[in-house]
């Protein structure tokens, strides 16, 4: 009796935990697609003024960055007061541990944000596929900060990392004179996500995720909106797509899908763990190059197929073994 009510109490944990991790999967899957979303939407962004006759090549990125992440921000701070935990934004930035965060918080956000929308600025949907490598800095990160070590199968997903990357920009688009440049910022913000990443392996062990990724991008946008838009004479352009309300709808869009996917990637995290997480997480890729062709026009070319694919494949390789995602869970 005693063993039969053994066995059907392991059957209801097997159960359980298969439905925890297909739930933790779906959470990966979702982040993935909303960052695609968020990426479709800030190009949309880019071909209506004030944005698309803005002067310089950090204006326009700069104060969609702002808006869009404050307005996300704003969005998530609603949902943690719906929830009871306003209080814990303070108490979460008074601890070490988000102090710690705050530094992933300016990388991950302001630099790294900023850094990929004046790359999609400059080379269109080609970045964002190059900004997929941040799985292998932040293999790399993890193994020279937090002392992880880089097996085989780690080294050769950075290495098609490196060689998708390389594949992409062998041929230019017409029409792009800084793409280069833009695929060299899509990099600069993969660095400063596998970084974000690392600090926040660190410092958010300990952490709500709700509560983070509000904090997040609230820091992130006030401190575009405060510090950098004014040093780089983009005041007038703020001020300018705030006077537009479509301009307003959209960015208020692209912060939420934002905010969502973050989310979504730290409960994917929580459920399955970050290797899978942020597997799931990097097809964002696909869907940013996808929804570009399908409605935006984006030129199509055999390097940017191929270079995606070897890039997703790589930055799975370098998060995770893909045979853990048809592994049974053990007991």
């Amino acid at each position: 009796m005693g063993q039969m009510t053994s066995t059907i109490a392991q059957q209801k944990m097997n159960e359980t935990t298969k439905k925890f991790r297909i739930a933790g999967i779906r959470s990966g899957i979702i982040s993935g697609l909303f960052y695609g979303l968020y990426s479709f939407v800030i190009m949309i962004l880019q071909r209506f003024d004030p944005i698309k006759s803005a002067v310089g090549i950090l204006a326009a990125p700069f104060v969609m960055g702002a808006i869009n992440d404050f307005l996300g921000g704003c969005v998530l701070l609603l949902a943690a007061i719906r929830n009871g935990k306003f209080k814990e934004l303070g108490r979460t930035l008074a601890t070490k541990p988000g102090k710690i965060m705050l530094l992933g918080y300016i990388l991950g956000g302001p630099v790294a944000n900023g850094a990929y929308l004046v790359g999609l600025y400059l080379a269109g949907a080609f970045a964002i596929p190059i900004s997929a490598t941040t799985a292998a800095f932040g293999a790399l990160f993890s193994a020279i900060f937090l002392k992880q070590k880089l097996n085989m199968r780690v080294v050769s997903g950075m290495l098609m990392c490196v060689a998708g990357a390389v594949v992409i920009n062998l041929v230019k688009p017409e029409g792009a004179p800084n793409f280069t440049l833009g695929i060299i910022l899509a990099v600069v913000a993969a660095i400063c996500w596998g970084l974000e990443g690392t600090i926040s392996s660190f410092g958010g062990a300990m952490l709500d995720s709700e509560v983070t990724v509000t904090l997040r991008q609230l820091v992130s946008g006030l401190i575009q909106m405060v510090i950098i838009v004014p040093i780089i004479g983009a005041t007038g352009l703020f001020t300018a797509t705030l006077t537009s309300p479509f301009l307003v709808f959209l960015l208020l869009i692209s912060g939420t899908l934002v905010g969502i996917s973050y989310m979504e990637w730290y409960r994917s995290n929580a459920m399955v763990g970050t290797a899978i997480g942020m597997s799931l997480n990097i097809t964002y890729a696909f869907w940013g190059v996808l929804l570009s062709v399908l409605f935006l026009g984006q030129a199509i070319t055999t390097t940017i197929v191929v270079g995606s694919l070897v890039i997703i494949i790589g930055a799975i390789l370098v998060t995770t073994n893909p045979l853990d995602f048809f592994r049974k869970d053990e007991v």
